[in-house]
């Protein structure tokens, strides 16, 4: 009921600007029907302008009056349009993909001058055109690898899931796919992610002075928007690479109405290794494959009210056999998401947006030996409820509010084991259930021409509640006493205010200094246990024993654009803190989990990171990419870590650098090339060895005192599309020299028009590591001689994961 009032609120204070009249409506793209969010609509006589949301929907408030509207978007064609502006007037507008574009359109989020205009800092829209053109390994494109390439952002190398912003853990980046948390973004222990290239429209990253709507997690956002699928025509596209192939294919379901877009894609690693696994050898039935689905619908009921749903479904299937030790292992693990949402336009100046989110991930690991079967599980699951309002009373205003509920259903490592028929009494599968809500406000507001703001206040509340069984330790270890909580009743309840500012100053209309304050609470959490090997994550909700995770994040930066916005330069300082820090105590095990809670294996601390990024990007022309580079420091530090003094994160780097660039040649060739380099990761290693009762002991260091060589390399790739009229033209002359050898009239060969209309294909070739480059995985010690015999030797051995690799894939649309 309260929301609703705010509603009315808003429509009342509408009339206050009764002298005013508005301009709404949609921008799509003509081709296809899809949205164009961040479409620019631009008033020349006021020099006034809005961008349309992430539905395409814009809406701008201005006195009576003729008018010059335009309306533009990177890599379509602008199109002007004049009214006479004397009550609120429904503009819709198709915009054409510009005939400049090497093809598939490219569809940009970024404005020409966005970087300097806009108050948000700290951000980066990448489109999924130009991710395409760029070197991919094992040539399956890879939102989040490209996202690695912006400065704030790390890699902790090859082969390791996650990524890292500012100073901040795996777990503190809110990943969303059309709205809805993936817990686990990654397939094969981090090599690939979930997201099919084929199914997503839009990639946007917020690394600092996120506004009040997103929240739950410290560091960043990372939105990720799938397409809605063609409209106006049914298309498909795929292609097939070296391990992996993939197939989308959308269309309209009734033309200018509703469409759908379903895409999925699989690897044959399981295919390709059959012959080193026949039948009868020694790890016949080993195995793995992954495999993604998305799927997305909608149907524009009227320009009131549309409607989406949109699914996605991941999995990653290892099996391990081993039949001489009568050994076998099963891994499974993967991603659920559904969202459904509903957009209604109250009038020209309230949009609305509700939605019900369903997210789910299971991590699973089972083993069998001698009769002896175990199994060990952990996962997530989210039931969830967004309202969102967008309110636009005047040119200088862009407010939105909106609530959000979350209900958690947590299941931390739980383990069960049975001899035979013989079960063992471990406990029962733990689960933890949790309440998460928020409601927020935030204006986005043009004080003057030079000044604009962007405040926002979120307050949100978590509680866990029962049913739940608290084990109360003795010193020794053992339970002494439990505290039971009923279904429903409350074991313990946290709140707090987050309050958000962003500012700009804009010195000229290519030049402004920016400002950013974040304070965020995190009540979900999620611990890596780095002494075994699976489930190595765990995700667990703020207890009695695990508070939220609290952090504060100051920022600086200035912007500047050259040459017409052909060239955009940053250069942003950073500093955070965080608070309740959550990792794992020496020694623990899943196994001690059994009748105990699981946040007794953890312990506590803090963290503060910060550092200064360099950013200078070219969006124009032939040669486009950028250079990022990074200066930053990370430090943790924990009472029952390290003896209790501050050390340096795992995932600290120094300096950390990234060279992108791609060059379209012509519409025949494009050319892309990634050079990167980082300050190498720190590990705790052995600082030397002793002889103890006849064995060699190893004296292990501070936590992360050491630091691994640097990581650098280079990936290449080289894109042909053949010109189909061409190729539809050599074939008709081998066909005309086929016809007249048998005698038969040329005049009767007919090729198919659709295929000279619709098919496109391209051929890459990328490779990575390009220079062979032998990048630190892992640092083991081999043991030589005897000490007994004065010949003892221990050596430092690297193990390194990928050399040069070469791949190619073939693509297609049509």
């Amino acid at each position: 009921m309260k929301f609703r009032s705010w509603i009315v609120v808003l429509l009342l204070i509408s009339k206050v600007y009764a002298q005013n009249f508005s301009i709404s409506g949609y921008i799509k793209d003509k081709s296809n029907g899809e949205s164009t969010p961040g479409a620019t609509i631009l008033i020349k006589e006021i020099n006034k302008a809005t961008s349309a949301n992430q539905y395409g929907f814009y809406s701008i408030t201005v006195p009576k009056g003729k008018y010059t509207l335009v309306f533009s978007f990177l890599g379509y064609e602008t199109q002007t349009q004049t009214i006479e502006l004397n009550k609120n007037t429904s503009i819709n507008i198709n915009l054409n993909p510009g005939e400049n574009q090497l093809g598939e359109v490219e569809i940009s989020t970024d404005n020409p001058d966005k970087n300097v205009s806009s108050t948000q800092m700290s951000s980066v829209n990448l489109d999924m055109a130009d991710i395409k053109k760029l070197p991919a390994f094992m040539g399956e494109v890879d939102v989040l690898k490209t996202i690695q390439l912006i400065p704030g952002v790390k890699s902790a190398g090859d082969g390791n899931s996650g990524f890292y912003v500012r100073g901040g853990g795996p777990d503190q980046n809110l990943i969303l796919l059309d709205e809805a948390p993936v817990y686990n973004a990654s397939h094969l222990m981090g090599f690939f992610s979930v997201f099919n290239g084929d199914a997503i429209k839009n990639v946007n990253l917020i690394k600092g002075g996120m506004p009040a709507q997103y929240g739950g997690r410290l560091s960043s956002v990372l939105d990720i928007s799938m397409k809605e699928g063609n409209n106006q025509t049914f298309h498909a596209t795929g292609g097939i690479g070296v391990i992996a192939s993939r197939l989308t294919v959308e269309g309209p379901i009734k033309k200018d109405v509703s469409s759908f877009v379903f895409s999925a894609r699989r690897t044959y690693i399981d295919v390709l290794s059959k012959p080193f696994f026949k039948p009868g050898s020694e790890f016949a039935g080993t195995t793995y494959y992954f495999y993604d689905l998305n799927a997305k619908v909608n149907y524009k009921f009227s320009d009131k009210d549309r409607l989406y749903f949109s699914s996605y479904f991941g999995r990653d299937i290892f099996k391990f056999n081993d039949t001489e030790a009568d050994f076998k292992t099963t891994i499974p693990w993967g991603n659920a998401t559904a969202c459904l949402r509903w957009n209604h336009l109250f009038s020209s100046k309230l949009f609305s947006n509700a939605s019900v989110i369903f997210t789910n991930y299971d991590f699973a690991f089972g083993a069998e030996q001698d009769n002896f079967e175990m199994t060990i599980k952990s996962g997530i699951k989210d039931w969830n409820f967004k309202y969102d309002v967008n309110y636009f009373p005047n040119p200088r205003h862009n407010i939105k509010v909106g609530i959000n509920y979350i209900f958690h259903t947590f299941i931390p490592t739980s383990v069960s084991a049975k001899q035979g028929d013989t079960e063992f009494d471990l406990g029962n599968i733990i689960k933890l259930y949790s309440h998460d809500a928020a409601i927020y406000a935030g204006d986005d507001w043009e004080i003057t021409e030079k000044l604009k703001v962007n405040a926002g206040l979120r307050f949100s509340y978590f509680q866990q509640f029962g049913p739940f069984t608290r084990y109360i330790k003795a010193q020794v270890g053992q339970p002494a006493d439990t505290i039971i909580y009923k279904k429903g009743k409350k074991v313990v309840d946290y709140y707090g205010l987050e309050p958000r500012l962003s500012l700009r100053y804009a010195f000229t209309k290519s030049l402004s200094v920016k400002a950013s304050y974040t304070h965020n609470y995190q009540y979900i959490h999620l611990a890596t246990m780095s002494s075994v090997s699976l489930p190595t994550d765990v995700w667990m909700p703020s207890t009695e024993v695990i508070k939220p995770q609290i952090s504060d994040q100051y920022a600086i930066g200035i912007f500047k654009n050259f040459k017409d916005n052909e060239f955009e330069t940053s250069i942003e300082a950073y500093y955070k803190t965080m608070q309740n820090q959550v990792d794992y105590k020496e020694g623990a095990q899943p196994s001690d989990n059994v009748y105990d809670n699981p946040d007794n294996a953890f312990t506590f601390g803090k963290g503060w990171a910060y550092g200064a990024e360099f950013f200078v990007k070219k969006s124009v022309g032939k040669f486009t990419g950028w250079i990022g580079y990074t200066l930053s420091w990370t430090w943790r530090q924990f009472n029952e870590i390290n003896y209790g003094q501050k050390y340096l994160a795992k995932y600290d780097r120094r300096h950390d650098a990234s060279l992108v660039l791609t060059y379209d040649h012509s519409k025949k060739w494009n050319f892309g090339l990634i050079w990167v380099y980082g300050t190498g990761n720190r590990g705790t290693l052995p600082g030397g060895f002793f002889i103890y009762e006849g064995s060699v002991s190893y004296d292990y260091g501070l936590r992360n005192s050491y630091e691994f060589p640097a990581y650098h390399r280079m990936d290449l790739n080289i894109t042909f599309t053949p010109d189909r009229e061409k190729h539809l033209l050599r074939k008709r002359e081998r066909l005309v020299k086929r016809y007249t050898r048998k005698g038969k009239d040329v005049n009767t060969i007919v090729l198919p028009k659709k295929w000279m209309k619709n098919f496109e294909n391209s051929y890459t070739l990328s490779i990575f590591n390009a220079y062979n480059r032998y990048n630190p995985y892992f640092i083991y010690y081999k043991r030589e001689g005897d000490f007994m015999n004065g010949n003892l030797k221990v050596t430092a051995r690297q193990v390194s994961l990928f050399p040069i690799l070469p791949s190619v894939t073939w693509n297609f649309k049509f």
